[in-house]
């Protein structure tokens, strides 16, 4: 059981903690702007400098291309560093936008990486998604057919997990189509009104552990998984899932806006909102939503479904713009319109579902108080992706960019920043 809690504690700090290691070659692209934000049509100079052992590697031989993220590269070049340094002009946007500079030196038979991405007016950034004219009535018919569902809500309690100040259940709700909603249901023990906090999942298949801390604390948690299945397995079970009938999950049904995967998945964030408010430790008042990368989108999309939800953390959220990459630059994760998928998908019934489902659409109904928080460098949910989303959003925001260099991931004080905002807002502090 001890084996099981840590691979569930390891599986929750890699959803939005997971940093990248230390290599023994550091690569480090740096561009001639401190915030590595520019005007559209200012020039851009990167700096790129290779160390080993915290001193600058003379004669390596490098490659780098720049270019829009996620686009071909307009420039690229292979070259011998002298003196372990090279200044390159980096060209400019004429939209707003995200210039990329990657180098790659090969040192020893292995491969090393860095990259730094420049900022041309990315609040200036529109989403290319369309926006359906019967967006919220197609929503609004959802929720209702999910109101005429019951609850039926299902707690087994987790004795192994409970602390001193916590009640940790295992919890499922009955969700559309005669499918369960599965997570990690954690009420303080002590009796009174309490805030509360749904997580809602980083892409792929995994057990859950709970926030079990943030409930001693005085708050009542709940971590969902999102696939309909129990979130208390052993870690192979969910392997085997994501290997073999959730293969592909995101793309499943896209051609059908009624059948695609994901509508049962944001009504079941909406049945988890449903669950949380029938509590009766819930304070009624102060409820939020947080989750980073496809918990991100979740977040966004639970906030703009669902006005019961009064705040929300979100952590580079995916599902943002999809559409880009058929407008000639980078679209959200999971990148349905690039690559290999780019023939299967690029179809009119499937790109008409994505306007149903993008993290943009919803975006423009939230009008609660939100922290956002990402990195320039996020190769998995391009910055274009999530500007697209961020700069629609009419309520209160707040974009947590004073880190710059992360990629698909939070520095530590980045992370506690966000928590610690977000608890104090439920709490209703200043």
């Amino acid at each position: 059981m001890k084996r099981l809690l840590l691979v569930l504690c390891l599986f929750r700090c890699l959803d939005l903690v997971a940093q990248p290691s230390e290599r023994f070659v550091k690569i480090v692209v740096s561009p001639d702007h401190a915030d590595w934000q520019y005007k559209i049509g200012e020039p851009v100079r990167f700096t790129i400098a290779v160390y080993r052992n915290n001193v600058l590697l003379k004669g390596a031989k490098l490659r780098y291309e720049i270019g829009p993220e996620k686009m071909e590269p307009t420039k690229k070049e292979t070259v011998t560093l002298r003196d372990g340094t090279l200044a390159l002009d980096g060209g400019t946007m004429r939209t707003g936008g995200f210039l990329r500079c990657i180098a790659t030196v090969e040192v020893d038979g292995k491969e090393y990486r860095g990259l730094t991405t420049a900022g041309f007016d990315p609040q200036t950034i529109k989403p290319t998604v369309e926006n359906p004219t019967d967006f919220q009535a197609f929503w609004n018919k959802a929720k209702a057919d999910l109101a005429a569902v019951p609850v039926d809500a299902r707690m087994t309690l987790l004795p192994e997990r409970c602390t001193e100040r916590t009640n940790v259940y295992h919890l499922n709700l009955q969700n559309i189509n005669n499918s369960r909603f599965y997570g990690i249901l954690c009420v303080p023990k002590k009796e009174g009104k309490y805030p509360a906090i749904l997580r809602v999942p980083g892409a792929g298949v995994r057990p859950y552990n709970g926030m079990i801390a943030e409930a001693d604390k005085g708050f009542i948690t709940l971590e969902v998984g999102i696939h309909g299945v129990p979130v208390t397995m052993e870690p192979v079970v969910y392997e085997n899932l994501s290997r073999g009938p959730l293969n592909g999950y995101p793309a499943a049904n896209l051609d059908d806006r009624d059948r695609y995967y994901y509508k049962r998945v944001y009504l079941g964030c909406v049945r988890a909102v449903d669950f949380l408010t029938s509590l009766p430790q819930y304070d009624g008042q102060n409820l939020a939503v947080t989750g980073g990368s496809q918990g991100g989108a979740l977040s966004i999309v639970t906030a703009g479904l669902d006005s019961r939800i009064k705040r929300l953390a979100a952590f580079y959220p995916a599902l943002c713009d999809v559409t880009g990459y058929l407008h000639g630059r980078a679209g959200g994760w999971p990148h349905l319109f690039t690559g290999n998928d780019l023939a299967y998908n690029n179809k009119p019934d499937r790109i008409k579902t994505t306007g149903y489902y993008d993290v943009v659409n919803f975006a423009r109904l939230v009008n609660v108080p939100g922290r956002y928080a990402w990195g320039f460098n996020d190769e998995t949910c391009p910055p274009t992706s999530m500007y697209a989303a961020y700069n629609v959003i009419p309520g209160p925001k707040t974009l947590d960019i004073e880190s710059l260099d992360p990629g698909h991931w939070t520095y530590p004080e980045q992370t506690e920043r966000m928590t610690n905002w977000l608890l104090a807002q439920l709490k209703g502090e200043k």
